[in-house]
């Protein structure tokens, strides 16, 4: 049946006649399953042209909708017959789900938008009982470095849900661009929004394309993205970066940066790749400014979880800061680590009065984590391992297995080739609970993210090249019940169902890498760029 991501179990009847969708389908829907039957009317009645009108109150449909209390909240059951079509789930979110599965079953042309000539729906009788291995399925989208506009959002919000995915990180700020209105400080956007110009590939050319590049999205935006994201069970947890990768916010108001060290007002909002030198001052101003902007955030993003960066931040400044260093003393720490360990622990405690929880970078594990703060373990696997072993959550995305802006291939004909070779097969093979934890330990991985950054993808065609189809892959990891040893998973069985994958994609107007190599417009000769040594698959490129 091609499915994907893998359900737990999968039983086809023999001898038994399959569904068939017509324009007399109709839809039952019980208490609570209404926006999925909703939203499955919608998509169907479009791919299909059928009405698919809801069945009069308690009367059977031929789509049957239902809840049980018995089943988990993502758990579903996925009935198939003649004579009837009955998804069933412990809440909303696994009908969604089921939903999806329904599609797959469906055929590529349910994923359309209009009906093809001719199309006949049939669904084959089958008895699916799916649920997650992860509670935190997600992804990555950085907006800061390539801005993408809401209605690339929407459509990325679709491509998650079709794959079973359930969080958008939502990478907001950085030194290149500050992407969320704050009304209290419209420089934010009016300034940081903006870069005169971007680098052409890797820093080593010195190549600038001298084309302005911004945008940000209002906070009217932001609650669509979000509500658009919940009616389809996918949590947007928005990312606001400090104390590092903050050059947008100081060029925006200086007075944030190190000004005894530092000319900030002489600073634009950052035209390079990589890590700016130009970092939040520590003052107790500062962390004011940073609670004003988590307000607003707070009214928009409803998410348990907060990102607030902590990766990446150079200590030179702070360093050769008499402020800084006074700051140090008056706080009686002990170095810049733990400076940075106190600015993370403010935040932490300030969110945790405010019912939301502290997620950052593998980084906030030094000088300190904050008590109730998970960690996205970016940095291999050993920033995991540490944080849960001492009992803290952890998402696993270490960038040497799922980073999608790493290249697919070793070949020349790569678009600008970042980092390491990680192919369709390597993704696949990506175990997210290294053997290092025990059953306790183990626990504390809640979950596993694929990151999507966007220093070399333009557009929404270049993000849709790096993503797809690893994302796929990605989504069955996160998603089933693979063997823990990666070398004993049926990587031949998961290429066989990507040939049927594919087709969906395509219906999904997805331009993915194709198993052959990239199309002639997706090679980009001219910003092609080379990994640290030169050699194809040496290690991670310099940005």
């Amino acid at each position: 049946m091609d499915l994907i991501p893998a359900p737990l179990h999968v039983q086809t009847p023999a001898d038994t006649a399959p569904f068939e969708l017509h324009a007399g389908t109709r839809i039952a829907a019980a208490p609570g399953a209404e926006g999925v039957a909703r939203r499955l009317r919608a998509e169907l009645s479009a791919a299909t042209g059928f009405d698919l009108d809801p069945a009069p109150a308690g009367q059977d449909g031929d789509l049957v909708l239902a809840l049980d209390d018995a089943l988990a909240a993502e758990e579903y059951r996925l009935s198939a017959g003649p004579d009837a079509v009955r998804l069933t789930a412990g809440a909303a979110a696994g009908l969604s789900h089921a939903a999806q599965t329904l599609r797959q079953l469906l055929g590529p042309a349910a994923y359309r938008t209009a009906p093809l000539p001719g199309a006949r729906w049939t669904v084959p009788a089958v008895e699916i009982h799916d649920a997650p291995r992860f509670g935190w399925r997600g992804a990555l989208l950085d907006v800061s470095r390539h801005f993408m506009p809401k209605a690339g959002v929407l459509r990325f919000i679709d491509q998650l849900a079709a794959h079973k995915l359930n969080v958008l990180h939502f990478h907001l700020t950085d030194d290149q661009g500050w992407r969320i209105e704050v009304k209290r400080y419209p420089e934010l956007t009016g300034t940081g929004a903006w870069r005169e110009r971007s680098m052409v590939g890797y820093r080593a050319g010195g190549r600038r394309d001298d084309q302005p590049h911004g945008g940000f999205y209002t906070q009217d935006d932001l609650r669509e993205i979000v509500a658009y994201a919940a009616a389809r069970h996918i949590t947007v947890v928005p990312e606001v970066d400090l104390p590092g990768h903050n050059q947008a916010a100081i060029a925006a108001y200086p007075e944030l940066g190190n000004t005894d060290v530092v000319d900030t007002a002489a600073l634009g909002t950052w035209t390079d790749w990589g890590v700016s030198e130009n970092i939040l001052n520590p003052s107790e101003a500062t962390l004011r400014f940073y609670e004003h902007v988590l307000e607003e955030v707070l009214e928009i993003f409803p998410s348990t979880f907060v990102h607030l960066g902590g990766d990446e931040c150079p200590k030179d400044q702070w360093k050769a800061s008499p402020a800084a260093q006074a700051r140090i003393a008056e706080l009686g720490l002990s170095d810049e680590f733990q400076l940075q360990s106190h600015i993370i622990r403010h935040f932490d405690s300030w969110l945790a009065e405010r019912g939301r929880r502290l997620i950052g970078w593998d980084e906030i594990l030094e000088g300190g984590l904050a008590p109730g703060a998970a960690v996205s373990s970016w940095r291999g696997y050993e920033g995991g391992i540490a944080a849960a072993q001492a009992g803290h959550d952890v998402v696993m995305c270490p960038e040497q297995h799922v980073y999608l802006d790493h290249r697919q291939d070793g070949g020349e004909d790569e678009p600008v080739p970042v980092g390491w070779v990680r192919s369709l097969e390597d993704v696949y093979r990506f175990e997210p609970v290294p053997p290092q934890l025990d059953e306790q330990a183990a626990r504390h991985v809640i979950g596993t993210q694929a990151n999507i950054w966007t220093e070399f993808m333009l557009d929404g065609r270049d993000v849709d090249y790096k993503v797809f189809p690893r994302l796929a892959a990605f989504a069955e990891v996160a998603w089933s019940d693979l063997p823990r040893d990666p070398d004993a998973r049926d990587w031949a069985g998961f290429e066989a169902r990507m040939s049927g994958h594919y087709p969906r994609l395509d219906a999904l107007g997805i331009e993915y890498r194709r198993p052959e190599g990239p199309r002639p417009w997706q090679r980009k000769p001219g910003i092609v760029g080379r990994p640290l040594d030169g050699r194809p698959g040496a290690g991670p490129a310099v940005g």
